[in-house]
């Protein structure tokens, strides 16, 4: 983004990123608590503005997975552990409750969309050396929704094999784990660009 502060603490149409993502589960009957992962320099920032009572904050870690771990490591008990990239504030509240079905029936979902363009592989040399059948892809988003313990029991797996996941669906899979995949919505985008914050208000007004 370009800016000192946290892009989570841009707003768009009068909220900051972290408070509509947040709000979205708040929103969500069977959320009880919503656990915030931030840098040590937002804390005071963040919690300003989040002040919700079901509303805890960790510190995170260096990776993706280490601030998860921080975060699995305060909850003592729970059926489902949702994790969410507070980057993409325009998750729709039908699309978490339809992906929590899901994980409750399978043990773990994450929400997605088909993959509309072609998508070619390339070599070390960018050359093209295959194109999937895109039928068969889609591009991940979040939430991704899983059973607490076997979640807990998959990292705990990554940890001992020095394995650090950027996605916890690809954490899930290497525990010979399987993951439902739900349709999803174009519009959950994921603010990481200054251009995101524009698109982002556009299509709230739509």
């Amino acid at each position: 983004m370009k800016i000192e502060k946290s892009k989570l603490l841009l707003e768009i149409a009068g909220k900051t990123v972290i408070e509509r993502s947040v709000e979205a589960f708040l929103s969500i009957s069977d959320v009880d608590e919503v656990i915030v992962t931030v840098r040590e320099q937002d804390l005071q920032a963040f919690s300003k503005l989040l002040t919700d009572e079901r509303i805890t904050f960790v510190i995170g870690g260096e990776t993706r997975q280490q601030s998860v771990k921080n975060a699995v490591d305060t909850i003592e008990s729970a059926e489902l552990l949702i994790i969410h990239d507070g980057a993409r504030p325009l998750i729709r509240e039908e699309d978490i409750e339809n992906t929590i079905i899901a994980a409750k029936d399978c043990g773990a979902a994450a929400v997605g969309v088909p993959v509309k363009d072609t998508i070619k592989v390339i070599d070390g040399d960018s050359f093209i050396i295959d194109t999937p059948d895109r039928s068969t892809l889609f591009a991940v988003q979040t939430p991704q929704i899983f059973d607490f313990e076997h979640y807990k029991r998959a990292l705990q797996q990554s940890i001992d094999d020095g394995k650090d996941f950027t996605d916890d669906c690809q954490l899930i899979e290497y525990a010979g784990g399987k993951v439902k995949m739900v349709t999803g919505s174009y519009t959950n985008i994921k603010i990481t660009t200054p251009d995101d914050i524009g698109i982002a208000e556009r299509i709230m007004i739509k």
